[in-house]
Formats: structure tokens, sequence, C-alpha cells
């Protein structure tokens, strides 16, 4: 069970990103959080802290707690979230074209550098998006899922969300990624299916993503037009103790 603190944190994390408090604005005030949570001003503290450092918020010393630009990156770079849930928390509208699905395919071994050269020489199942952005196709994803672990994968899952059907149909625990971000020249394909002009770029996402006991199991490849990627981070100065 997660301690009241963290509960608080999650609830007012929740209507940040829900624009309940506006980007710019102000939380309620300490106290008024702890009276409406029916909490500590320790665990009121705690909360804001929490907030503050996943930066959600900066305090501003007499005035209180500020919302500030908390979205890490714009298009899906960040983390470890589905398409379609990142989608879902920037509020944009999305159309997921499956042009390539394939099972039973081999994966040359340089694409899964990050993996044991047993696991790159399994089969995979081969996929193939175009992500439409507010009916512009922007993104094209490539991913290959290692069927070692996952045997069976039907077109329908995606066409809809993997992750979902990862997690919630065949229980996976998918813990962590390896990614690298690189700037190419578009490819033939790129070009035809994003429609664009000779001498385009792409801003080219490549990851590794692995389960909690350490497998490795799905190669994706995120090929972005250069144009419309948009990379953002949030970061903290800690500063060294003496």
């Amino acid at each position: 069970m997660r301690n009241k603190s963290a509960l608080v944190y999650d609830d007012l994390m929740q209507k940040i990103d829900r624009e309940v408090y506006k980007l710019g604005t102000y939380l309620p005030s300490e106290y008024q959080i702890c009276e409406l949570y029916g909490i500590s001003r320790e665990t009121g503290r705690k909360a804001l802290a929490m907030l503050a450092e996943d930066g959600y918020i900066q305090k501003i010393r007499g005035k209180g707690s500020m919302v500030i630009e908390h979205r890490q990156y714009e298009f899906p770079v960040s983390g470890i979230v589905s398409y379609k849930e990142l989608a879902q928390q920037l509020h944009v509208n999305t159309e997921n074209d499956v042009y390539y699905f394939e099972p039973h395919v081999s994966l040359p071994v340089q694409k899964f550098t990050s993996l044991r050269v047993e696991m790159a020489a399994e089969p995979v199942t081969a996929i193939k998006r175009i992500r439409v952005i507010d009916g512009e196709p922007d993104i094209i994803d490539k991913d290959y899922i290692l069927q070692a672990v996952v045997p069976e994968l039907p077109k329908s899952a995606a066409e809809d969300s993997l992750y979902a059907y990862f997690e919630d149909q065949l229980g996976l625990e998918i813990a962590y990624a390896t990614k690298e971000i690189t700037m190419e020249p578009a490819n033939a394909e790129d070009r035809e299916r994003l429609n664009l002009a000779a001498g385009s770029y792409m801003a080219v996402v490549r990851s590794v993503t692995s389960l909690a006991d350490a497998t490795p199991f799905q190669y994706t490849e995120s090929r972005h037009r250069a144009d419309k990627f948009r990379f953002r981070d949030f970061a903290r100065r800690t500063k060294k103790s003496n």
C-alpha cells in the first residue's frame, strides 16, 4: 500500500496533467493541501517536494508552488510508454496505420547490438506502423518482437496497443529500455510513406526493451520527420554537499 504522501502526489500530478491546475498557476497553499487531503504538514511537504523533484512545480518563495512545463518529451522518446498512452496524455488526434505485419521473420544480428547474439538469431514478429498526427503522417515505427517471449501476436494488438497486449493479456512485466537518437537522411521508404522531399532528414530513435528478469524482447526503430521532432527534458541541478 502506498503511503499518504505518494497518494497525494499522484492526485496532484493527475490534476496537473488534466490541467485542473494549469501551467503558470499556483497549487493550493501547503495549509490548504493539508486541509483538503486531511494530512499532516510533514506529509504535505513530502508530496510537494516529490512534485518539485519530478519537474511538475517550482516553489516560489513567498508565493507558493507554481505549475511549470513538466512534459519531458514531445513524442515518443521519454521513458517506457506506449504511443497510445502518450497520445492520450498529450491530447492529440492520432491514427495508427499498420502497413506491414509479418510473423516468423529473421532480424539481422546488427539490429540487436545491445542483445545477446543467440537471442538476436531467434525468429521475430515484424511490425511497421505509420503514426498519423492531426491528419499528417509524421512517424514510422518499426517493431521486432522476439517470439521466444511472445510466440503469438495478433495483428489487432499492433493496430491498438502492443504494450496493453503485453501487460494486460500476457502478464509481461516490462522494466526498462536502452535508447539512442541519431539524425539520418530519409530513405526511400521514409520519403514514400511520409510524403517527404528528397534531401529530408529523420530523427531516428532506436531502443531495446527488456523485461523485469532482464530478458530483452523488443527492438524498436522509431523514425520521426526531423521538422516535426522535438526533444525536451527537465533537469534540476543538485548541489554538491561540502
